[in-house]
């Protein structure tokens, strides 16, 4: 859900970002390996989109350390270097997949959505809840057979509910799952997408406000 892209081409970093927006993830974007190691240590991201070839420290050494560390972020290399010998030593260095540029999107996109669902915080094809049924995969949602017409955000808000299996779900969560490190924790941006959810969900209500804790189905 969660992704950072890091790449020195700011024009090609931000296509990508977008891209992966509308496909229904938070993005954030960094242009330098030390940038890269400095959003890694500062937030839980599923996948990394990697360039080996960045500035001031190199991709490589950004996965040599994420492998260290132990941490469960997927590495998804992006890289010009596509000979078998580059893949072979990416792949060597930690890396769980590795897609040469020039390269088609929507194989970007659905290589990302694999690297999550290998994650350390595996998530069924289908959440089911209250006559909610949710695909991850077709991204696509149902209540009581009704098609939801929901936004990317909306999608991954009711996701982060419904895989807390009525455990409550705190706004900083969400806020840490769901938007991008620009977020401002202050403009009640989960508050007011929380609104529109409700409403799109119908009645008999499903979400609850958890007074000082945050929201559960």
């Amino acid at each position: 859900m969660r992704v950072l892209v890091a790449e020195d081409e700011e024009i090609l970093a931000e296509l990508v970002a977008t891209g992966l927006r509308r496909a229904g993830f938070a993005v954030d974007t960094v242009y330098s390996g030390d940038a890269a190691q400095a959003y890694l240590g500062l937030h839980d991201y599923d996948v990394v989109v990697l360039d080996r070839d960045l500035p001031r420290v190199h991709g490589d050494d950004v996965a040599r350390g994420l492998v260290a560390s132990g941490s469960r972020t997927r590495i998804l290399m992006l890289t010009a270097a596509g000979s078998m010998e580059d893949r072979v030593s990416g792949l060597d260095l930690g890396a769980d997949d590795y897609l040469g540029k020039p390269f088609e999107f929507p194989e970007l996109v659905s290589r990302v959505r694999a690297l999550r669902r290998r994650s350390a915080r595996p998530v069924p094809p289908q959440l089911v809840r209250y006559g909610i049924r949710l695909d991850t995969v077709r991204r696509s949602a149902t209540r009581d057979g009704r098609e939801l017409d929901l936004s990317p955000k909306e999608f991954t808000v009711l996701q982060l509910l419904l895989e807390a299996d009525g455990g409550t779900v705190s706004a900083e969560e969400l806020l840490e799952r769901a938007w991008d490190a620009n977020a401002d924790p202050f403009t009640g941006a989960v508050r007011v997408c929380m609104s529109k959810l409700r409403g799109k969900l119908g009645e008999p209500a499903v979400i609850r406000t958890v007074q000082g804790v945050g929201y559960a189905l």
